[in-house]
């Protein structure tokens, strides 16, 4: 049983220290990959949670040297969206059965990925009315499944943003939507010694994806995370439907 344990908690580390590599070295990525893998080992509702609370935290640090670059005007019509529909995916996931979680979430990640990959051009997705889209998409995906990222990152394309311009507002909606969510969610129920393996994890991906990010090109790097991200949704689809 102990080794059981443990076995989980190296795993929990793991996934965290993956998560946060990569959002270091490309600016994203962090929920995309962690998530599906944390909900396949701590299940849906406190894998959410907890990529909730490290993507926020990892938000936060980001945008200390960046929120300069913040467009608050921009950000504005995004965030009030999301606070409107984070407590719809909360309620989802405290009503669906843990088989239709997966699956739900799975699909989610799944089809956000495919999109981020396409850059789709989407017209709804432009000007005020796309911030409010993409926001509400964004709230509703992130307190539901972790993953409030593709919908913001879909409205950056559609809008032109660089990726100087996109980064600083990303990490800024990230902020926001994660403590959101995390008010909406509550905390993770870990036990000390795994918070404490979380955030040494968290700090040793960051100085590794730090240390990366000028010897792997940013192109790779992206693809490698779409490409985790899309095989961990597949996967919790695929358990998602066996339990059903």
């Amino acid at each position: 049983m102990t080794s059981g344990v443990g076995v989980a908690d190296a795993l929990l580390a793991g996934i965290v220290l993956l998560g946060s590599c990569v959002q270091w070295l490309t600016g994203m990525g962090f929920a995309l990959v962690a998530v599906p893998a944390l909900i396949l080992l701590l299940g849906p509702a406190q894998g959410v949670v907890l990529a909730n609370c490290a993507a926020g935290a990892i938000s936060v640090v980001g945008l200390a040297g960046g929120w300069r670059r913040v467009r608050l005007r921009a950000m504005g019509p995004l965030c009030v969206a999301a606070a409107c529909t984070v407590p719809a995916g909360t309620w989802l996931t405290r009503r669906l059965p843990e088989p239709a979680l997966l699956l739900t979430m799975g699909a989610l990640v799944t089809v956000a990925v495919l999109l981020v990959m396409r850059g789709a051009r989407v017209p709804a997705l432009r000007g005020t009315r796309g911030a409010v889209v993409a926001g509400a998409a964004g709230g509703f995906m992130n307190s539901a499944a972790g993953v409030g990222g593709p919908p913001i990152s879909l409205y950056a394309v559609n809008a032109g943003w660089t990726v100087r311009e996109f980064v600083p507002n990303a990490q800024f909606y990230g902020v926001l939507v994660n403590a959101f969510s995390v008010a909406a969610n509550g905390l993770p129920e870990l036990k000390a010694t795994q918070w404490a393996s979380v955030t040494v994890a968290m700090t040793a991906g960051a100085a590794i994806g730090r240390g990366l990010a000028g010897r792997i090109p940013e192109t790779r790097a992206r693809l490698l995370v779409l490409g985790l991200a899309l095989a961990g949704g597949i996967t919790a689809v695929g358990k998602g439907l066996w339990g059903l």
